[in-house]
């Protein structure tokens, strides 16, 4: 900890999606060996961690979020030794390792389900949820699945059904059992003393369901063409308030191994609720995902309201955090375009708290169209053409321009985007105007100047369509102005002499500025402000 602030509040975390890596082997799928072969990138781009989606035992009916075997490492990926060298060799280079944590289902190839499925009095029984038919036969209630269709899956040798929050092959685990939640438990001992850094735990709202098992209530909101699981209001399925005490047991095993372990979770959750999340007197997460940036429209007054709205409601001590992209999500080149993204990519490594970039999105990758002969995502394959597919945003990164972008040797699992030859690493690693060189900047910056990472974040304007704030630490003070439209905007910057210490063109840097600046389209800089002492702590 430096400053009274741990590692994970000053650094960025990066998450790797394993099969669209790097491919070591020409299976077209990525892994472990390809991950470690690309350590230099990583540091070069000066990321402090790395998220790895699951890499463990899986039949891959979700690409590794239905798991076989929380303990070990699946063969398409590597084996232990491979694990064990690169988590060697991210510590080496003064680097973290997050893995994926999937508490809420398993694969229904599990031992543990296959043992629980095999009889009603079977020790594991109650391990996953069961229930008797309603009185007609059908299922025990209206509960959805988030893949489409029911969410209960009838097993004849049994006469009952089990419940699966997505596909069947991911029956729910019952974390109301003692003897669930302590297996669970020590998967995470089994890793943690391995050495490992922390986990991202998947799906966390979805962790503990209605002890009565009510039905769902209607939602009035649902229109043809949204998902049909919003078809009902999720009230008794995600966010119940015993989901906290299973987040504070497995704070617990954490801190058990030292202050500085980290524990993620996902929650899609409104603000007000996502805080819970903190748990009491910060014994939950210490990082609750925030993604609201994924969802707010992309104006600077509805960004400021967002900004403000998140850190008053943060818990006392608590500490904030911004997502941008992930593998489930829509990249943000195509959210908001190129010019845009590069706005983007400042806010998010300017703003308080710690930030998470997805692989690809430090070279603009785009979303790609995939074939229907191609498609692999099974909610796709389940509820086609409503959008909800997320292979466009898992194709593998190009790290060069040839035929197979320098990723495998092989067929990769997903087609790479037709714009390859030039979105790629080796070409932005060779222009120094490139979206890469402006990741690598913004992430130097932020290293080098403690207040762009642990300083206060103070609100300055968001008029014109142009955001500024300010960031505080000790004497030191930075204003960030975010034009966050595709015309020229003039700005009163500074009333203090100050000189532009980054730009999102790459082009201004050491510029002096004294009262009103030009922001040029789709621009954003960093000012640094050449007087002391007005900044505190």
């Amino acid at each position: 900890m430096a400053d009274g602030f741990a590692w994970w509040q000053s650094g960025v975390i990066y998450q790797v999606y394993p099969r669209s890596f790097q491919d070591s082997n020409g299976d077209g799928v990525g892994d472990l060996p390809g991950i470690l072969a690309r350590l230099d990138h990583l540091q070069t781009l000066g990321v402090d961690a790395l998220w790895v989606s699951p890499i463990y035992p899986s039949p891959m009916a979700d690409f590794g979020y239905d798991v076989s075997d929380y303990t070990g490492i699946h063969p398409l990926f590597g084996t232990m030794e491979n694990f064990d060298r690169l988590l060697a060799e991210l510590h080496r280079r003064g680097m973290k390792l997050i893995l994926d944590f999937v508490p809420n289902h398993s694969s229904d190839r599990h031992p543990w389900f296959q043992a629980s499925r095999s009889s009603r009095d079977d020790p594991k029984r109650d391990w996953y949820i069961w229930r008797d038919p309603a009185p007609d036969g059908g299922p025990p209630n209206n509960w959805l699945s988030e893949f489409g269709g029911g969410a209960w899956e009838w097993d004849a040798a049994t006469g009952q059904y089990y419940y699966h929050a997505y596909l069947k092959e991911q029956p729910d685990l019952n974390w109301r059992h003692p003897g669930l939640r302590e297996a669970m438990l020590d998967a995470l001992r089994v890793w943690l003393d391995r050495g490992v850094d922390g986990f991202r735990v998947d799906a966390i709202h979805h962790l503990i369901k209605d002890a009565q098992f009510r039905d769902n209530p209607p939602n009035p909101g649902w229109r043809e063409g949204m998902s049909p699981v919003r078809r009902l209001i999720r009230l008794h399925t995600v966010d119940q308030p015993e989901v906290h005490d299973a987040i504070a047991a497995m704070r617990r095993v954490a801190d058990g191994y030292g202050p500085d372990r980290l524990l993620i979770g996902e929650a899609y959750l409104p603000i007000d609720q996502l805080m819970a999340y903190y748990g009491a007197d910060l014994t939950g997460f210490q990082l609750p995902f925030n993604f609201h940036l994924l969802s707010t429209p992309w104006e600077a007054k509805a960004l400021a309201a967002l900004i403000r709205t998140y850190e008053a409601a943060l818990p006392p001590g608590g500490w904030p955090n911004w997502v941008l992209g992930n593998h489930d999500r829509s990249r943000v080149a195509s959210r908001l375009g190129a010019g845009q993204a590069r706005v983007a990519a400042m806010l998010l490594l300017t703003l308080r708290g710690t930030p998470t970039l997805y692989q690809g999105d430090e070279i603009g990758m785009t979303d790609v169209a995939i074939p229907p002969d191609r498609v692999q995502d099974p909610w796709e394959k389940n509820i086609p053409g409503l959008g909800l597919g997320r292979d466009p945003v898992r194709t593998p990164i190009p790290w060069d321009g040839g035929p197979l972008g320098g990723f495998t040797t092989g067929e990769p699992w997903l087609p790479l985007g037709p714009d390859h030859g030039r979105v790629n690493v080796a070409a932005q690693a060779a222009d120094p105007f490139s979206m890469l060189a402006l990741h690598r900047a913004l992430l130097a910056l932020r290293r080098a100047e403690p207040a762009l990472s642990i300083g206060r974040y103070e609100p300055v304007s968001a008029e014109d369509n142009v955001l500024v704030y300010e960031r505080h630490h000790g004497s030191d003070r930075f204003r960030v102005l975010l034009n966050l439209s595709a015309v020229e905007r003039m700005v009163d910057a500074v009333p203090d002499a100050a000189h532009i210490r980054l730009s999102t063109h790459l082009d201004r840097g050491g510029e002096p500025v004294s009262g009103a600046l030009r922001l040029r389209p789709d621009e954003g800089v960093v000012i640094g402000f050449d007087d002391k002492g007005k900044g505190g702590e």
